[in-house]
């Protein structure tokens, strides 16, 4: 009775924490601002249609330049950003931020190019004689176009349906030439940016820019992983088969207490095996962290997550983290409804577990294709038995017709789900659905709380 009390009351104190979001946003769009002005005040006057368009190729550059800054950012995998915006949003933020840079790159190209033939009083066809000049005569220009060149191939194996066809690590590592790219097209910017040349001021700022997001790129990928798993030596204790297809892997360590991670969050693991040591793929926790003791559960869905099965005892994990914003302190009403698709059951279950609530405060519904499918339900059900927690599935009937989860069938299991925050985690298709049952039923944007990570 105590703890249900004392859950309860828990509930009744939470406040939702803002994310700093829209903040973040204010102050990239006043950096572009700074860019325009800055591109305003080193162009007094444009001459002629040669004028105009060398002068659009430089904005286009300057933009390209300060877009790029921010594409690295968004991979450094900062703390701030992962865990109050989110990693979902930031992946969102990046690939939005890739695709805008790469469109300013290629018109930067092609209208200075244009530019300079025109003022070179040559016709159009002399571009690409002046692209090849351009390139073998001015500094720095042969590393910027190998950059650029760079900056396509990652653009066109992050397109969705060429993306789904490569084996993840492939793309993982093909995403990483962002670094290299960014490397061999900066210093073009400095010796041939004629905005950079004569405001000594701006070149600082600009070195600042670069060199900040730089040190965050390298603390918090290298030098931060390499701290946290000198300092707690994780190892493989167990594996230990959950469903078809399904294994959990439990990690012992030392003072895994101190590693800061929440139910609901994630790490990046590269399990020290054979065929496994270059692979470095992101697991939920599907279990409350302990002192000595961290689990995640995953489903075989390709070679990595297959091959998590044959882990030995004893095997070191490195893992980077932890990572995610879908915890507890997103929570801002007392009641919690979360729901399950699959293996996304792994934070669910950790949440499940976790959050402070009264006798029924807490419900979740997990959706799986057989009764055999439903990992952890053992756990579940002593977890909802001990806390007075409401536990639904949804199954399949036996001639494999799928359950209509909707607004109706929520409302029907829940008569006050408007009043409920939702947690989900499951498959793209799944995740939709459910999003737009729920908003069926009443529930308000704000408060379903969904999150992937794909960086």
């Amino acid at each position: 009775m105590s703890s249900s009390f004392a859950g309860g009351r828990a509930a009744r104190r939470i406040r939702r924490r803002r994310s700093p979001a829209a903040l973040l946003l204010a102050l990239v769009w006043a950096g572009a601002a700074g860019v325009l002005a800055l591109w305003w005040h080193d162009t007094p006057s444009i001459a002629g249609t040669e004028g105009r368009i060398t002068a659009a190729g430089r904005i286009t550059g300057l933009l390209a330049g300060y877009l790029i800054a921010l594409v690295v950012l968004q991979m450094a995998r900062v703390p701030a950003l992962e865990r109050r915006v989110g990693s979902d949003r930031v992946t969102r933020w990046h690939a939005m931020s890739g695709r805008y840079t790469l469109s300013l790159v290629l018109a930067h190209v092609v209208l200075t190019m244009v530019g300079y033939t025109l003022q070179a009083g040559e016709s159009l066809t002399g571009v690409v004689g002046q692209t090849v000049d351009a390139v073998t005569d001015m500094p720095d220009m042969g590393k910027a176009a190998i950059g650029t060149g760079l900056l396509v191939i990652i653009a066109v194996t992050s397109v969705g349906r060429v993306r789904r066809k490569m084996p993840y690590d492939t793309w993982y590592h093909v995403h990483l030439l962002t670094y290299a790219a960014v490397f061999l097209t900066f210093f073009h910017q400095l010796t041939t940016g004629n905005d950079f040349a004569s405001e000594p001021v701006a070149k600082a700022l600009w070195y600042g820019l670069y060199g900040s997001v730089a040190l965050l790129a390298v603390w918090h990928r290298l030098i931060a992983p390499v701290r946290l798993n000198l300092r707690h030596r994780l190892r493989v204790e167990a594996v230990i088969a959950e469903a078809p297809g399904v294994v959990s892997v439990v990690m012992s360590g030392r003072k895994l207490d101190r590693m800061g991670a929440e139910a609901g969050q994630f790490f990046r693991w590269r399990f020290m095996a054979p065929g496994m040591r270059f692979s470095s793929h992101p697991y939920s926790l599907s279990a409350a962290p302990r002192p000595d003791r961290l689990r995640i559960t995953v489903k075989a869905m390709g070679d990595h997550s297959s091959g998590v099965r044959a882990l030995r005892p004893g095997t070191r994990v490195w893992a980077e983290g932890p990572y995610g914003a879908m915890t507890a302190q997103r929570r801002s009403r007392g009641k919690v409804l979360l729901v399950a698709g699959g293996v996304g059951i792994t934070p669910m279950r950790a949440l499940f577990e976790t959050l402070p609530g009264a006798r029924g405060d807490i419900t979740l519904l997990y959706r799986a294709t057989t009764p055999q499918d439903l990992a952890l339900w053992n756990e579940l059900t002593a977890i909802a038995d001990a806390r007075g927690a409401r536990l639904f599935h949804a199954l399949n009937s036996p001639r494999g017709k799928r359950p209509d989860i909707t607004g109706t069938s929520l409302r029907r299991m829940l008569p006050d789900i408007d009043k409920h925050d939702v947690f989900m985690c499951g498959p793209p298709g799944f995740s939709s659905a459910v999003y737009e049952a729920l908003r069926d039923a009443g529930v308000p944007a704000r408060r379903i709380h969904h999150e992937s990570f794909d960086m």
